[in-house]
């Protein structure tokens, strides 16, 4: 049988997720009759929630007698570390682009990532039926990446395929009018090569991801480099240390993917994707061998994380409330727990007990993290995140820089320059790509970007779009430009009141609701000025027996603005946290009494007067 292993990498919502449900469909992975959702690979809840793709999947394809086994990654950045195993089991890539937008920020992080491996790329210009849509010119620009990111003769001829994935159709001929996907697979047939192996070598494995049964315990996925593994035998589990003593396991179930399905098989040789049950210590990058032959695979290389934050256990008025898990050892084995599977993320203990520094890629990965733990059943709280400093060769303090592209329309084209000026960002590109949008590429701080999103959101009135990746490490770029707008926040403990509201509805914008409980030091809005201002929510209406006609109108009031994890983490300035609960995100000072407030602004005046 032949076995062909890919990877679909792509930009966020350049549609790779929509292009693998037709291929499924096309190849007879689903039943006639069988009802399947779309974008049926986003299983997780919050994937299909969010509409991108947070964690590496596999299922598998059969065209013609050969086996496609398929990975599907995530497009955005934050989870590289997700792309950059998974694509030690692959020998090509299929690149997805958009017809419209061209090559975006993501697409060049993940197809250097392939090109430096070796991988075989198949382009496939997508979305082809799109209002405006340009592929030749996307064409021209993905070759041009391509020699940018130093791709060999090889992958410089890569086959280019255009395609409309919600339509399942493909060509090789823009003048051809397209009626499937078989010149899509028989596209990776032919140029993806077939992986290498020696099916009749001693068996070996590297353990690219990990996933987890509650039958079965923990199993290793990967491919299998030589050899063949069978069920019932002993292996020898490698550790990262070379030193360390190797330990042995017997394999217990022995697992290929077959379309959306893990399907039982008692052996598997070189080239097969699988999933093998019953070894207790593994992790990803570690080396599965034959025990007589113990060959170690050189191990799985992650990039550093940029961005930091503190978990804390919640320790507000409201802790234990609405949480399962509450105490400071639920919460430290909880993250220790993600490191087991979530390879680009950090986790440390502090000196300060029940605070914990958590490092990942950005603040999407971090922020999914929280959700994740928050389902679960958790509560804790959270610190502003801070970029994560390094020394230069001469002693230099250095800082992560984004390159970060911004689709705008004409009119906002001003005020997005504008905005970006203090945040220190550098103008590299503008074009114009057509129907009235302007392309920005900038360079800038990845501190500038906090708390910009939503800025960003407001001037462009919610048409224009954002997207930056990691760039590199440049020279610190010094103070910045902090939130220009104070906080409210509440001097008392209690329910949230309509009446208060009212009378405090022309000092800013709220974030809470008539009936929130509410306690002292937890922020209820925005402040239409700068600096923080003490109000009370819980203030009731005087009664008396006295009757007005003014006094009795009817209380209305603007809805509260929803905050997110993320727009909380852009918020919150150094002096406040998140409390982040299974039912309630709140924002809240580090020290919850105005009197502590007040002492310490006035010390921190004294130092600098001092100084």
């Amino acid at each position: 049988m032949q076995i062909r292993n890919i990877a679909i990498i792509a930009h966020v919502d350049h549609g790779k997720t929509t292009l693998v449900d037709k291929m499924l469909r096309q190849a007879g992975a689903f039943r006639e009759n069988q009802v399947v959702e779309d974008r049926v690979m986003d299983s997780n809840p919050l994937e299909r929630e969010r509409g991108i793709t947070i964690l590496a999947k596999n299922t598998s394809v059969r065209w013609r007698g050969t086996k496609i086994n398929i990975v599907d990654t995530p497009g955005h950045a934050d989870f590289g570390g997700e792309v950059e195993r998974i694509l030690r089991m692959v020998n090509g890539v299929l690149l997805v682009v958009d017809a419209f937008d061209g090559p975006m920020p993501q697409t060049r992080f993940v197809l250097r990532k392939a090109l430096a491996l070796g991988l075989a790329p198949i382009v496939v210009i997508n979305k082809i039926d799109r209002p405006g849509a340009d592929p030749r010119r996307v064409h021209d620009e993905v070759l041009d990446l391509l020699i940018e990111l130093e791709a060999d003769e090889t992958q410089l001829e890569a086959a280019v395929v255009y395609a409309s994935a919600r339509e399942g159709v493909a060509t090789m001929d823009l003048d051809v009018t397209p009626v499937d996907l078989t010149p899509l697979f028989e596209t990776i047939v032919s140029h993806v090569p077939a992986p290498p192996g020696n099916a009749l070598g001693p068996f070996q494995m590297l353990i690219s991801t990990i996933d987890y049964s509650p039958y079965l315990g923990r199993m290793g996925i990967g491919r299998v480099e030589r050899g063949t593994v069978r069920v019932g035998e002993t292996v020898a589990l490698l550790p990262l240390d070379p030193t360390a003593r190797a330990e042995r396991a017997r394999v217990t179930k022995l697992f290929a993917f077959e379309g959306l399905e893990r399907t039982e098989v008692p052996e598997a040789s070189a080239g097969e994707i699988v999933a093998l049950a019953g070894l207790e210590g593994v992790e990803i990058g570690l080396t599965v061998t034959d025990v007589e032959h113990a060959d170690r695979l050189a191990g799985i290389a992650v990039e550093e994380p940029t961005i930091s934050v503190d978990f804390l256990v919640n320790n507000s008025p409201f802790a234990g409330r609405e949480g399962k898990f509450v105490t400071s050892r639920q919460l430290r084995e909880r993250l220790y727990h993600e490191l087991e599977r979530n390879v680009a993320l950090r986790v440390e203990d502090t000196d300060v007990m029940d605070t914990w520094t958590v490092s990942g890629r950005g603040e999407l990965h971090l922020s999914i993290l929280m959700e994740t733990v928050r389902r679960e059943g958790y509560e804790f709280q959270v610190s502003r995140p801070r970029v994560i400093t390094k020394e230069g060769p001469t002693g230099e303090r250095l800082e992560p820089y984004e390159e970060l592209a911004i689709d705008v329309p004409d009119d906002f084209v001003g005020v997005v320059i504008e905005s970006l000026g203090p945040r220190r960002g550098e103008m590299v590109e503008m074009k114009n790509p057509g129907q009235g949008m302007v392309r920005l590429l900038y360079r800038i701080p990845a501190r500038g970007l906090f708390g910009y999103r939503s800025e960003f959101l407001t001037d462009t009135r919610g048409m224009g779009i954002l997207h930056h990746r990691f760039l590199e490490y440049g020279p610190w770029a010094g103070a910045l430009a902090s939130r220009s707008r104070g906080t409210m926040v509440s001097m008392e403990g209690g329910t949230v009141v309509a009446f208060a509201l009212a009378n405090l509805a022309g000092r800013g914008m709220f974030f809470v609701a008539p009936g929130a409980p509410v306690y002292e030091g937890m922020i209820v809005g925005e402040s239409a000025r700068p600096g923080d201002m003490d109000v009370n929510p819980t203030r009731e209406k005087k009664l008396t027996n006295m009757r007005t006609k003014a006094s009795d109108d009817n209380i209305q009031l603007e809805p509260p603005r929803e905050l997110t994890l993320e727009a909380a983490l852009e918020y919150i300035e150094d002096d406040e946290l998140i409390e982040v609960t299974p039912q309630a995100v709140r924002l809240r000072k580090r020290f919850l009494s105005a009197n502590d407030r007040k002492k310490l602004s006035r010390e921190a005046k004294r130092e600098r007067a001092a100084t």
